[in-house]
């Protein structure tokens, strides 16, 4: 391994430095300036270089500059005696590993250079996680894989089509998909949610308004159904339309035909409609809020997208394409995750589903200070140990009663303090390490009944899945992924656990 660079001008702060380092058996180099640094580098390169920010004679950051350009990828921790924030930004903005402030703790910052060159090692070793022009939609996941096959059957098809799924899994990518790959690709793509517009505006966002048709309409306006002419509309929680306006659209769907607010003259309508929602539609119907004869004409296609807690085994496949893309947006290095942060982020069931996951993926581009992350990493409602919610975090949007918006159901999670299996409970935070068995007896009640009002098929099945997959992950976990012993643990014998990770799709 090759040593470790100091800079600083102070004498004493790089002998304190070599002396505890060498405690730890690392090879020091140091260096009184920048120049003799930066001349250095020319022919030699360190595996972490540490740099005082302020010296007679050059500073860190020019320091750090030349580093970038001459040894890209190499860590580079930064100190200073004046903690103020502009230092810390422009430390950061350079690309440094990371900021520390004088006077520090020296286990401390040993501890620092031993994480940097645990970075500077991993970034030796080949590992490539860019994705190139990388696809409309990602996953492995057998469901799915079923619904990449349904978008290519209906791929010569203009029917209607209702795709359902929890909020945040994804509804509109599958619509823009099935526009992409259909007759109509040349067509506009036009997305409206219904749930968004007010029901006073709703009418004429759909089908446009005539001059004069009311107060402030100053001139003709083509609504979204003109808009999309020979293409598709794509209308996004179609359940919370109002009823009134159930009528028109069905009107458009059954003869093609519509008028604008304020018109006289009908307009015809050659537009695909693809609808989504996240509500159970049947118990609409049955409760009166929703056309039963609607239902049916948008109930052409049915597609259910599933849940990410559903796909778990595509969260690495999704967090590593999020990343990526992060980084893209921002202009920075994309960012590793390590192999035990992935498998925790698979154990935890995403209430937010993959946009709570995009979510996560962009605040660790920003605010992770290494560029492989680890499970310490993480915000710290996720960190194991943590008493909290994923919806406290911060992560994905709630409401005043701590729900999640838009999700109706939705089960609050957390860990339970050992770095394992997420916890559903009614309310959120309230589980920890020392909560006793009733509460997620109640969680386990909560969800069983949310599964039964959404008409879930084969729900003692799906949960008896959850449940044993939950356990046998915590299990290997707490083992480091020694099956025999997490056997052992759990009371089961060898072959039984082994046949259970396949069952349940849990290798890595």
């Amino acid at each position: 391994m090759k040593p470790i660079w100091i800079v600083d001008d102070d004498q004493s702060i790089r002998w304190v430095l070599e002396k505890a380092l060498a405690r730890e058996n690392f090879a020091t180099r140091s260096f009184a300036n920048v120049r003799e640094a930066a001349g250095a580098l020319d022919h030699d390169s360190p595996q972490v270089l540490v740099s005082d920010i302020r010296m007679p004679g050059g500073s860190g950051l020019e320091l750090l500059q030349t580093v970038r350009d001459k040894v890209p990828g190499l860590p580079v921790i930064i100190m200073t005696a004046f903690s103020d924030l502009d230092s810390a930004v422009a430390a950061f903005q350079g690309g440094a590993f990371e900021y520390l402030a004088k006077p520090f703790d020296v286990d401390k910052a040993v501890e620092l250079i031993r994480r940097a060159v645990d970075e500077s090692m991993r970034g030796e070793q080949t590992w490539d996680e860019r994705v190139a022009d990388a696809p409309e939609m990602l996953g492995q996941a057998p469901a799915m894989q079923d619904m990449f096959r349904a978008i290519g059957r209906l791929s010569h098809s203009a029917a209607t089509v209702l795709i359902t799924g929890e909020s945040g899994s994804g509804k509109e990518l599958v619509a823009r998909a099935l526009h992409r790959h259909s007759p109509r690709a040349n067509g506009p793509f036009i997305a409206l949610n219904t749930a968004a517009i007010p029901k006073d505006l709703l009418e004429s966002e759909l089908f446009g308004h005539e001059r004069g048709a009311f107060t402030g309409a100053q001139a003709m306006r083509q609504g979204r159904f003109e808009q999309a002419e020979n293409g598709t509309l794509f209308l996004d929680e179609i359940g919370d339309m109002p009823f009134d306006l159930q009528t028109r659209l069905l009107r458009v769907l059954s003869d093609g035909q519509f008028y604008r607010v304020g018109g006289h003259n009908p307009l015809r309508a050659n537009v695909r409609v693809i609808a989504a929602t996240h509500q159970n539609l049947e118990s609409r119907v049955r409760q009166g809020l929703f056309r039963e004869d609607l239902y049916h004409r948008l109930n052409v296609i049915r597609l259910r997208l599933p849940a990410l807690r559903e796909r778990n085994e595509d969260i690495p496949l999704l967090t590593r394409h999020f990343l990526q893309k992060s980084a893209r947006d921002l202009g920075v290095e994309p960012k590793r995750v390590s192999d035990e942060a992935l498998a925790y982020l698979t154990s935890l069931t995403f209430p937010g589903n993959v946009r709570q996951l995009e979510n996560l993926a962009n605040w660790l581009t920003v605010m992770a200070p290494a560029q492989t992350i680890e499970i310490k990493d993480l915000p710290p409602d996720l960190v194991p140990g943590h008493a909290g919610s994923i919806e406290s975090s911060g992560l994905i949007g709630g409401d005043a009663t701590g729900g999640v918006a838009g999700g109706i159901g939705s089960p609050a999670i957390s860990t339970n303090g050992s770095g394992g299996v997420p916890l559903m409970g009614g309310v959120a935070g309230t589980v920890s390490a020392t909560t006793p068995v009733s509460v997620w007896e109640n969680g386990l009640r909560t969800e069983v009944a949310r599964m039964l009002r959404e008409n879930s098929a084969d729900v003692m099945d799906e949960l008896s899945r959850r449940f044993e997959a939950a356990v046998i992950r915590e299990a290997l976990d707490f083992t480091r992924g020694r099956k025999v012993e997490a056997a052992e643990r759990l009371g089961i014998g060898r072959n039984t656990i082994t046949r259970k990770i396949q069952e349940l799709h849990l290798e890595p």
